[in-house]
C-alpha cells in the first residue's frame, strides 16, 4: 500500500544541506518541495544542484500550506527560534543537532509542539545506521553482559581549517560538546539508557582562532565557549562513561567508543558515521572478533531520522530521533558545562526511554 509522501521544506542551505538533500531522495516517504535561506543566492544554488523545484524566503516557507515538515538546518544559535516559528505556523519540525542551544528554548519548543499535536525530531540519526544498530542488538542479546562502563573520545584541532563558515563552532551552543557531543551522547543513550549525573572539567585553551579555509582565510574568531571538555557520565543503570571532547588536540589514537560489559567488551564505530567496524571480545578471550552488520543503512543516510518521523506523521506511532531524546542529550551536554563552571556534580533532571531498534532486513528506503 502506497503512502502519500510528507512534504518537506528546508530552511538553511549551508554546508550540511547538500547531504540531506541528496539522501532524502532515497526515502519515498519524503518529498522536498522547497528550500529557503536568509541568503537567497545560497538557496537558489542548492535548489539547482539538487533538483528542488521551489526557492522561498524563510517566512514564506513557514506560511505555506504545501509544507508539512520544516527541516531546520540553520546555525545552532537559531535552532530554537526557527523551530518554534515552524511549530507556531502549524508545521512539524526536524532540527539539525543540537535541538536548541538552551534547555529553556528546548522545553518551550516541545511544550508548544505537544499542545498543537505536532512532532519534533532532531539529528543525529546516525544511531539508526548499521553500525550502531548492530551494537544495540549485541547489547540487547547479552553478548557482553550488562554494560558497566564506557569510554568516548572525540578530538581535533577545530573546524576553522576546512569549514567555510566556522565562526559558530566557537560561540555558545558550539564547541566540541555541542558540535560533536550529540553524536556520542546520543549513541551512548541509545545503547545504555538515560544519564543521571555528570562531573566534568572544561577550558578554553586558545582565546582566538585564525580561519585557514576559504572564503574567510585570515579572519580571526574570538572563542566564547569551552573547547576542551573531560568528564564522566553516570547512567541511571549505574554504568559510568568517561568522555573527552576537544577542539584543542592536533591528533589522537583513542577509539571513538568502547563499552565494557560484565562478560565482555565491544568497540563501537564512529557515531558520526552510519557503518563502521565492530569488535567484540568476550570474557577470557585473547583476541578480538569482528562482527558483521546485522542491519542495513551502512552508507551515508542522513535523513533516515526524518523519514522515520514522516512515517509517524502518516501512520502514527513513535519515531526514534525524537525531541525528547534530543532534549535529554541537550540536558546532558549542559550538565558537562554546569559541572565544570560550578565545580560540582551536575544532576540531569530529564530522562528518556531508549528508542526502539530498527528491524533487520529492511528494504532500502523503508524504516519499519
Amino acid at each position: 500500500m502506497s503512502v502519500e509522501p510528507v512534504r518537506v521544506g528546508v530552511i538553511g542551505c549551508g554546508n550540511i544541506s547538500s547531504v540531506y538533500l541528496d539522501v532524502a531522495k532515497k526515502f519515498p516517504i519524503l518529498d522536498v518541495v522547497g528550500v529557503a535561506d536568509i541568503v537567497r543566492e545560497r538557496a537558489e544554488q542548492k535548489a539547482a544542484q539538487h533538483g528542488v523545484a521551489s526557492v522561498w524566503e524563510p517566512d514564506e516557507l513557514l506560511a505555506r500550506d504545501d509544507v508539512d515538515v520544516v527541516l531546520n538546518l540553520t546555525i545552532p544559535a537559531v535552532h530554537g527560534e526557527i523551530a518554534l516559528k515552524a511549530v507556531e505556523a502549524g508545521k512539524h519540525v526536524y532540527n539539525e543537532k543540537p535541538l536548541c542551544p538552551t534547555r529553556e528554548e528546548a522545553r518551550e519548543l516541545l511544550a508548544k509542539a505537544g499542545e498543537r499535536g505536532l512532532l519534533v525530531g532532531c539529528a543525529p540519526d546516525t544511531f539508526l545506521g548499521a553500525g550502531l544498530q548492530t551494537c544495540r542488538k549485541l547489547i540487547d542479546d547479552d553478548w557482553i553482559g550488562e554494560p558497566v562502563a564506557a569510554t568516548a573520545f572525540v578530538g581535533s584541532h577545530g573546524h576553522e581549517r576546512w569549514h567555510p563558515d566556522p565562526e559558530f563552532f566557537y560561540k555558545p551552543g558550539g564547541g566540541p560538546m555541542f558540535d560533536m557531543g550529540p553524536y556520542y551522547v546520543t549513541a551512548l543513550v541509545s545503547l545504555m539508557g538515560p544519564v543521571r549525573s555528570v562531573a566534568s572539567y572544561a577550558r578554553e585553551t586558545f582565546a582566538e582562532r585564525t580561519i585557514a579555509s576559504e572564503p574567510k582565510r585570515g579572519q580571526t574568531i574570538q572563542v566564547e565557549t569551552p573547547t576542551h571538555i573531560t568528564g564522566a557520565m553516570e547512567f541511571e543503570s549505574g554504568a559510568i562513561a568517561t568522555v573527552i571532547a576537544s577542539f584543542d588536540v592536533w591528533a589522537h589514537s583513542w577509539r571513538n567508543i568502547e563499552i565494557y560489559g560484565a562478560t565482555g567488551l565491544m568497540v563501537v564505530p564512529d557515531p558520526n558515521t552510519f557503518g563502521g567496524d565492530i569488535l567484540v571480545r568476550r570474557g577470557g578471550a585473547e583476541e578480538w572478533t569482528a562482527v558483521p552488520h546485522t542491519h542495513g543503512y551502512a552508507d551515508q543516510n542522513r535523513s533516515i531520522g526524518l523519514a522515520d518521523m514522516a512515517v509517524a506523521i502518516r501512520n502514527g506511532g513513535a519515531h526514534r530521533a525524537n525531541g525528547e531524546l534530543a532534549y535529554h542529550v541537550v540536558d546532558v551536554m549542559h550538565a558537562f558545562l554546569d559541572s565544570s563552571r560550578e565545580r560540582r556534580h551536575a544532576e540531569v533532571e530529564s530522562s528518556v526511554e531508549r528508542p526502539a531498534p530498527l528491524a533487520m532486513h529492511l528494504p532500502p528506503g523503508e524504516v519499519r
